[in-house]
Formats: C-alpha cells, structure tokens, sequence
C-alpha cells in the first residue's frame, strides 16, 4: 500500500510538533506554513502569536485537562532542547497566587490533593519572604512550583520542533496557504501553486475558522501584551523572580514574566492579562490588529498592574505588542474532522504555548489512526 501524503498547515507551536510526530512516526509529511515578517507593521499576510521570547509555564491549573497535558509537554523539554540544540526553557519557577477565598485557589488545593505536583503552598508572611519582589495583601495563597516550571521561548520551541521534523524527514514549505478544499482528498493553494494531499492537519490558531470549509467554533480575541525594559543591574536583582499568575479579588487575572533577555541585547519583564475581550471576527481583522501593535490603554492598565504588584520596580522604558488567543466553547481545543481528508486542530484557549508539543501529539495520533499507524 502506498503510504499516505500528509499536510499540516500552520508553522506555529502547536503544528510544528505534529508535523515532527507525523514525521517520527515514519510518515510522508509536510508542513507548510510562512516564515515571521521582518516588518509587522507592513505585512499584509497572517501572523502567529508564536513572536515572542516569554510564555509562563507550570504545572498547576485548576483544570485536570490543561495541567494533564503541560505536565506531559514539560516532561519533553530537556529532551527536545538535546535533540535539536536549541534551548528554550527558563526554569526559573512559577507562582501562582491570589486571595485565599478565590474560587481558583480552592480548585488548586484541591488538584493538589489528587496529583502529584511538587509544589509549595505558601501562607503570608511566609510568601513574602520566599517571593520578595512581589507586594501581596495579606490574605494571600501561593503555590510555587520551583522545578520544571518558569517560562519558554515560543519562538525558540517552534524553531526546535522544525529542526525535528525536518531531521525526521518532514519536508517544510514557507508559504502561506490561501485556499483548502477537501473531498476524497485535500487540494492546498499556497503562494500561487497547488497541492493534493491524501490528509490534511489545519492547525492555525485563529486563522483556522478562514482557512476551514465548514464553520468551527472558535472565537479569537485581540491581545496587548507590555514590556518592562529594566537595566541589567535591576535584571540581576531579579533573577529569582519566578513567572506568575495573580488573581486579584476584583476578576483581574495578570501573568507576570521576570527579565528575559530578547534579541535586543535588552532585558524586559512582560505582562498580559486584557481587561476585556475584543473579539476579531474577520481575517482582516486580526491581521490588522497584529500590525496596530496593541492598545496603549490596555498597556497602561497593565503598567498599572505591574506597580501594583511590583512597586520598587526600576523601569527603563515601557512597550507594548500585539497578539490574539482562540477559546472554544468547552476550553479545549477543537478536534473536528469536517472529511476523510481533512482534520482540525485549533483553539488554544490562552494556554497551548507550554503544552504544544502534547497537543500537537495528540493531533498526530488522531490522524495516524485514521490509517491504521497509530
């Protein structure tokens, strides 16, 4: 039997690591997808939210789905970083903390009770004297997790997973695909030439419900993310600052990276955490939220965030960028196969970064047990 023509489309993090699986498993596979623009701001293609050098990681989430398969993913890590040579993991600790009535903190004592997660639970003063470039009130929880957890290089994983894949034997297109029909098969238009595939993987994030025959149900929102460029001697003050998430007792739910060096030679503390949701519901539309580069409201009510949880911050210069997440109605991502050819796997719900490589796993399992090689 002549082995099957596999696509994926969607050079990001969670499509990289199916194409690699794809490709480990011994399977004719491409993964077609377009390389980052040089010039955000002037680009007139899709983007990926996959731009950046800082996303949290850890263990610990109150859903047993999310944390089930992160801890699979942090499981790969070193690993995948041996294999392909490129590092992308700080371990450097995640804490997430809150009020100690917030409805997340009783989920977490509770995921606790079940899973083995090594983890401190940290009461005040005792959190303030473990963590003390944070300022929290008094009635704080914290869960610090020292070990496999911190924050990851989105750029750098996805750069790691394309050295795999290709090692592997995946072929990789840098282009970007305009057209999908599926029947018996799947026909691929990208960048002016055309493709048949025996099955294709859409994993595009939010690009997916444009690119999808049938209407999915994701919806994307626009993202402002702010950086803090600190001086080296304040990223040396702060170099055991873990990752955090916080959940103020008024809703707001910030995470908080400590200095991360980025291509500039320049260390920046990042911080996301929109306090709205603005839904894009066009491509145009998200391709021009990318351009804009953010808000620089949402920015200042995050700078505001920053000094309200790190007020002896030294702060060199503020800015700010732009991203989207893709939720789904049940917080998990969509598993839709709208034909024999043609599968999907989208909606990370804010959180695909740190288990991408488990999610796109699971991808490629699915598609491999449609032929019989799972």
């Amino acid at each position: 039997m002549t082995a099957p023509r596999l696509a994926v489309i969607g050079g990001g993090l969670i499509g990289s690591a199916a194409a690699k699986y794809l490709a480990e498993a011994g399977q004719d596979v491409t993964l077609i997808g377009p390389a980052e623009p040089a010039d955000k701001s002037n680009h007139q293609g899709v983007f990926g939210s996959h731009y950046d050098e800082g996303r949290i990681t850890r263990a610990i989430d109150p859903s047993p789905f999310w944390s089930d398969v992160t801890r699979a993913a942090i499981s790969r890590y070193h690993d995948i970083e041996a294999r392909s040579g490129i590092s992308f993991f700080g371990e450097v600790g995640a804490l997430v903390s809150g009020p100690s009535d917030h409805p997340d903190i009783a989920s977490i004592h509770t995921q606790l009770e079940t899973e083995d997660i090594p983890c401190e639970v940290l009461e005040m003063p005792a959190l303030a004297d473990r963590v003390p470039m944070f300022q929290f009130p008094q009635n704080t929880t914290g869960f610090y997790e020292p070990r496999g957890a911190g924050h990851i290089s989105p750029r750098r994983l996805v750069k790691a997973q394309h050295i795999l894949a290709e090692a592997a034997g995946a072929k990789l297109i840098n282009a970007e695909v305009t057209q999908l029909t599926t029947g018996d098969t799947t026909k691929i238009t990208a960048t002016g030439t055309n493709w048949t595939f025996d099955h294709v993987l859409l994993a595009t994030g939010g690009f997916a419900q444009h690119l999808s025959p049938v209407e999915i149900p994701l919806t994307t929102y626009a993202r402002t993310i702010a950086f803090f460029e600190v001086t080296q001697e304040e990223a040396r003050r702060l170099s055991n600052q873990p990752s955090l998430i916080y959940r103020f007792e008024d809703g707001r739910d910030p995470y908080l990276l400590p200095p991360i060096r980025y291509a500039d030679g320049k260390s920046y503390l990042k911080i996301g955490g929109d306090p709205v949701d603005i839904p894009l519901s066009s491509q145009s539309d998200i391709n021009e939220w990318f351009r804009s580069g953010g808000s620089p409201d949402v920015a200042r009510v995050l700078t505001e965030m920053v000094m309200e949880l790190m007020p002896d911050l030294q702060i060199s210069a503020v800015t700010h960028g732009s991203c989207v997440t893709s939720f789904t109605p049940d917080d998990r991502p969509l598993d839709l196969q709208p034909s024999a050819a043609l599968s999907i796997c989208a909606g990370a719900c804010g959180k695909g970064a740190k288990c991408s490589d488990e999610l796109g796993r699971r991808a490629a399992k699915r598609v491999l047990a449609r032929f019989g090689a799972a």
